[in-house]
């Protein structure tokens, strides 16, 4: 589950005398169990900055931000390494890893991590990139001399590899035609049948109506001087 609880975020502009700009103010929203959650709003309202302080990649300035039992605002850097490990996954819109290293490698790595035993994650790989159609030659060459959208697969392949009880989605539709972009929406389905708790950013109006309960306008946490 995900629980934000007035939540603030500035941002310093150290390269403009240190001028703060006022990002988020008492941000409070849940994500439960089995629920899928769009964060709405302009270019510039903050949906991606929310997702980040989920992920404990940007600081919190005030308030809680609890994710699977553990406040991110207060974790230290190992616990949030854990908690990414175990428990929350993230598929963005960009494939960032390492060059060189085989496309079946990458998807079995959340896996391998967990210390599943190398057959059975590279098994799982192999089924996720079947049912993305990612072609079998190119499973031993790295994802990084791909094209966009089959970096996308990949990237939706390694988000969905482990079932992560929490899953944060950054247009995970962008970029793919009608046939993988139904096998994404069914795995994000799957997700929700088990139980997983998604917060995702989804422009696809179709795709939200489809998987989304809940539509969050990010705006009613931005400062008006912010604007």
């Amino acid at each position: 589950m995900i629980q934000v609880k007035n939540v603030t975020k500035d941002f310093t502009l150290h390269n403009q005398d240190s001028a703060v700009i006022p990002v988020m103010r008492d941000a409070s929203l849940i994500v439960a169990k089995g629920e899928c959650v769009a964060l709405a709003g302009a270019s510039g309202a903050g949906k991606s900055t929310l997702m980040r302080m989920v992920y404990g990649n940007y600081l919190v300035q005030s308030g809680e931000l609890w994710v699977d039992g553990i406040d991110i605002a207060k974790a230290r850097p190992r616990e949030i390494l854990k908690l990414r490990r175990e428990s929350l996954g993230y598929v963005s819109q960009f494939l960032r890893v390492v060059p060189r290293v085989p496309t079946l490698s990458v998807v079995a790595e959340p896996l391998l991590a967990l210390k599943v035993p190398e057959e059975q994650a590279k098994a799982r790989a192999q089924e996720l990139l079947t049912l993305l159609n990612i072609p079998e030659r190119l499973w031993t060459l790295s994802p990084t001399t791909f094209s966009g959208g089959e970096q996308q697969r990949v990237n939706i392949a390694r988000g969905f590899a482990h079932p992560f009880p929490v899953l944060l989605l950054d247009e995970p539709t962008a970029s793919l035609d009608p046939i993988n972009r139904a096998v994404v929406l069914d795995l994000i389905l799957q997700a929700k049948a088990r139980g997983a708790a998604i917060m995702g950013i989804f422009h696809d109006a179709e795709a939200r109506a489809q998987v989304c309960d809940r539509t969050i306008d990010v705006a009613a946490f931005t400062p008006i001087c912010a604007a």
